[in-house]
């Protein structure tokens, strides 16, 4: 018997298309509330404007993008009111991430978690560090955490949530002084791993709750 074939799912234009805008948002390159002309970007990027337009759309469903028919598209502005919100929600899943995490691997956080943390040493430790690369390895290290988890729904809840947080934690200046970014999150895995307490966690992304809405003040304050 013939076993099914599955087509193997290559990248498209407008994946390709997407990712690259992605990485200019994410970098900060594009600035939020910027608006994103098509004639521009097509012409810019040699594609049509309906492959930009498919790009722009998959970007607005991962909340980088928000596009308003007949007035085009910019990139999203995520307001300071709705940043407690945001690390609400994402405290409930981390935590509970964590404990399972701890649970189901005898109290111990596994390998990728130590990697991540590994990753995010190197990348405060760069001779000339860059902030979307040390924010990059920042959330690297704590879907690394979620991931060990072993929870499918729990993961893709997260995913959608950390693209939004991902997006202001790249357009502000470094709220934390590098040395600290290592230091915190040493001892947060130190912490878990030696006592088994998910509230160290806890107290780890109210700290840097509170970083962050101090950044939003200062840039807002600009």
């Amino acid at each position: 018997m013939t076993a099914d074939v599955v087509p193997l799912r290559r990248p498209s234009v407008v994946d390709e298309l997407a990712t690259a805008l992605r990485a200019r948002i994410l970098a900060g390159e594009l600035v939020p509330g910027a608006r994103l002309r098509e004639e521009e970007l097509s012409e810019a990027y040699a594609v049509s404007r309906h492959t930009l337009r498919a790009a722009l759309r998959s970007l607005e469903a991962d909340g980088l993008v928000d596009i308003v028919p007949n007035r085009g598209a910019t990139v999203a502005r995520l307001e300071p009111s709705e940043l407690v919100p945001l690390f609400e929600l994402r405290a409930a899943l981390e935590l509970e991430a964590c404990r399972l995490a701890l649970r189901r691997n005898g109290g111990t956080l596994p390998p990728p978690v130590h990697e991540g943390l590994a990753a995010l040493v190197r990348a405060c430790r760069a001779r000339d560090p860059r902030w979307d690369e040390v924010t990059a390895a920042h959330a690297g290290f704590h879907e690394a955490l979620v991931r060990a988890s072993g929870s499918p729904r729990i993961q893709e809840a997260y995913t959608r949530l950390a693209t939004e947080l991902e997006l202001f934690l790249a357009q502000l200046r470094p709220v934390w002084p590098l040395r600290r970014m290592i230091d915190h999150h040493r001892q947060l895995v130190h912490d878990l791993e030696t006592t088994g307490d998910v509230d160290y966690l806890r107290v780890h992304l109210a700290d840097g709750l509170e970083a962050v809405g101090n950044g939003v003040g200062a840039v807002a304050g600009d």
